[in-house]
């Protein structure tokens, strides 16, 4: 999800900016390996205080760029370190917290870890959703996507379509966390055999994503592919889904490599295009 940028960063002038801010731009342009190197300057850089919290954010971005490029277990490790510490400086339901858990719960996914990803997204869901704030509705709906994530692996396939159409039904923005919830609901379908609506739900995603900002959908690349690619599996168009998990897959490499989860997951997929 966007990253949170902490108050008061800019309205001084460079010299007000935050410690954090260029590791977050490098992040969010896509530049994983620099924001985790500068990230982690930041966080070595930082005085040795129990109250200082640029520290724990920049190790924070460092964990998030860490599993952008595929090293999810290293990633997970950073984060059950920094969550005591974000627990004692921010507080248990504060939204950078809940934002730290909803990041690690998305990597145990990665790591095929659902039980625990499930336990976790409903968790930060039912907090953010009690909470009050901008950021909140913001992490309740990555928390979801999430949730939704870990259902569909799990084979639970109507719960997630039961939940993406809640989620999707509350969340109206025409925005990433919109994308993503869409996705989720295209991947419940396609786990139900049901193609066509897989298909359909994934061609709106792929809508959405043409009329979003660049930055906002780097971090789902190629899932629109994969979405699509699976659909048209499903109802025999070979040469359609091919051409489709090939661009995924290629998205993949160029946007995370290839150790990401996602790229495993476009590589099986397009296995499965050419022994079908």
């Amino acid at each position: 999800m966007r990253l949170f940028r902490p108050r008061g960063r800019i309205s001084g002038g460079p010299s007000m900016r935050s410690p954090v801010a260029q590791a977050i731009a490098l992040y969010e342009a896509g530049r994983y390996s620099e924001a985790e190197a500068e990230a982690r300057a930041v966080a070595a850089a930082r005085p040795r205080r129990r109250d200082d919290t640029h520290a724990p954010l920049a190790l924070g971005i460092a964990a998030l760029a860490t599993g952008a490029q595929g090293r999810h277990a290293e990633a997970v490790t950073a984060y059950d370190a920094l969550m005591p510490v974000f627990g004692r400086i921010f507080g248990a339901e504060h939204p950078q917290t809940l934002k730290l858990r909803s990041d690690r719960a998305q990597a145990l996914s990665a790591l095929a870890r659902y039980a625990e990803c499930e336990a976790e997204c409903a968790a930060v869901a039912r907090a953010a959703t009690r909470g009050t704030g901008p950021e909140m509705p913001r992490i309740a709906a990555a928390a979801r996507n999430g949730l939704i994530y870990a259902l569909n692996a799990q084979g639970r396939h109507p719960e997630a379509e039961a939940l993406a159409c809640e989620a999707l039904a509350a969340h109206r923005v025409p925005d990433r966390f919109g994308l993503v919830l869409r996705l989720g609901l295209a991947r419940s379908l396609q786990g139900q055999a049901r193609h066509e609506e897989a298909l359909a739900e994934a061609e709106r995603a792929d809508e959405l994503r043409r009329s979003l900002p660049e930055e906002q959908c780097r971090p789902e690349a190629g899932a629109v592919e994969l979405a699509l690619a699976a659909a048209l599996l499903g109802l025999s168009r070979g040469t359609e889904a091919r051409t489709r998990a090939v661009a995924a897959l290629d998205a993949c490499l160029s946007a995370f490599g290839s150790h990401h989860y996602r790229t495993s997951e476009a590589r099986a997929l397009l296995d499965r295009v050419d022994s079908a």
